[in-house]
């Protein structure tokens, strides 16, 4: 089992930045890839970002390319998600995740969840 926390949501105005972090405690977060999804009210949930195990290859969904970093430290067993030039279309609940096997985009084959961190953007 693997419990993921998420923290450093909040509110803050256009283009303004904000870190999310993702601690997990149960496992060590090295058995896993990572990723990160939002989900914004009446939408599906969303893929963000996601990083191997390693950390040496990371994937970015289309609509955060160039402005979403996602890192992890694993002596640390937490997975960050820097995100800069925020936009009102980025407010969401932001969901951090665990899967086993390569990461993926599809949510669905993500194996442990965080509770989610509101983000909100103001214009």
């Amino acid at each position: 089992q693997v419990q993921l926390v998420e923290s450093g949501g909040g509110l803050v105005q256009a283009g303004g930045s904000l870190r999310l972090s993702c601690a997990a405690s149960g496992r060590t977060l090295r058995r896993y890839a990572m990723g990160w999804f939002r989900q914004a009210p009446g939408k599906e949930r969303e893929f963000v970002a996601a990083i191997t195990w390693s950390g040496g290859s990371t994937d970015y969904g289309d609509s955060v390319k160039g402005r979403f970093s996602i890192s992890r430290d694993n002596a640390k067993n937490t997975v960050y998600l820097q995100m800069n030039s925020l936009k009102p279309e980025d407010t969401a609940v932001y969901y951090c995740a665990a899967d086993s096997d390569p990461y993926s985009r599809n949510y669905r084959l993500y194996d442990y969840w965080g509770q989610g961190t509101q983000v909100t953007v103001s214009s």
